[in-house]
């Protein structure tokens, strides 16, 4: 065990998620092809919004921002999973652990203020679209996005330097397949409860108040398509809803039953599902949810697809 002192780790164990059986290898593969799936969809998707002028607009503003985080989400705390697993390794530096814990809450805090933005873009536009120009001006989307970031970069910075500050004492062993807020603080050998309750107070600000964001435009914009003439376009806007609401729903849900519950309450095995659910399932589901059921970003890819296969016949 590596000490400065008694009470500075230089280094963490993550005990990790899988086991070395053959059934947790396939998890791993499994896992293997959501992570480039992941990759692959979300830089996809950005592309597409970054080359088709048709797709600038506030809306894809935002959801090219989500990609984003979601790639870089990924690509925290993935790759050293996988790496870990194969090469049977568990150690991890206090440094990359903070680094861990840091971007783990920056990226996830900004995402859950983006997702309460794009949903009142939705809202507005489907239940006010005369003011849509007005209310969700270029101006107005960039100091959003530029808010979601600071926001979700200032709460995370606070807490990492925190959390890592802390005496750690006994047992370096983290039962998770990341550092993760938590399962750090379950290590210290300090009192943590006063500070439990301003983790408690920051999550409320950053999940609560964006998810009740989401219910409410989403509640509007069901009212909204219920008093729609067309039967189509009725199922059509359902179909769209329902389909957004169930990822959004998986990745606050799981985010809220791992932050606002006491520490103490907290246990490795139900922590690490409730992680796999932010960190490796809605970030691959986010490009199918968000793209392949959208004409505008289909058309787009028809057509960057037709610009390649030209280029090649060249």
């Amino acid at each position: 065990m590596k000490h400065l002192d008694n009470d500075t780790i230089i280094e963490f164990i993550l005990l990790g998620l899988l086991q070395y059986t053959p059934t947790h290898f396939c998890i791993f593969m499994l896992i293997t092809m959501m992570f480039f799936f992941t990759l692959t969809g979300n830089s996809l998707l950005i592309l597409l919004i970054l080359v088709d002028c048709h797709l600038h607009t506030p809306m894809y503003f935002f959801l090219w921002q989500l990609s984003l985080i979601d790639i870089l989400f990924t690509l925290a705390i993935v790759p050293k999973m996988m790496t870990n697993y194969l090469l049977h390794k568990e150690v991890i530096s206090t440094f990359h652990c903070g680094a861990q814990i840091f971007l783990g809450l920056a990226l996830g805090g900004t995402e859950c203020i983006l997702l309460g933005l794009m949903s009142y873009d939705r809202y507005v536009a489907i239940c006010k679209p005369l003011h849509y120009p007005l209310l969700m001006n270029w101006p107005l989307c960039k100091q959003m996005a530029v808010s979601s970031w600071a926001s979700g970069l200032f709460n995370a910075l606070i807490h990492t330097v925190y959390t890592m500050r802390l005496p750690f004492c006994g047992s370096r062993e983290i039962n998770h397949f990341y550092c993760e807020l938590p399962g750090v603080l379950r290590l210290s050998c300090e009192d943590t409860l006063t500070y439990e309750t301003g983790i408690l107070i920051s999550t409320t600000i950053l999940l609560l108040i964006p998810f009740s964001v989401i219910l409410a435009s989403y509640t509007l914009i069901l009212v909204t398509v219920i008093q729609m003439s067309s039967a189509e376009g009725r199922k059509k806007a359902f179909s769209t809803c329902s389909s957004h609401l169930t990822v959004v729903s998986l990745y606050y849900g799981a985010i809220i039953f791992m932050y606002m519950r006491p520490i103490s309450s907290h246990t490795s095995g139900q922590d690490k599902v409730a992680s796999v659910f932010y960190t490796i399932l809605t970030p691959m589901l986010n490009p199918m949810i968000y793209s392949l059921r959208n004409k505008d970003v289909m058309g787009a890819l028809k057509k960057v697809l037709c610009k390649c296969s030209l280029y090649f016949k060249m």
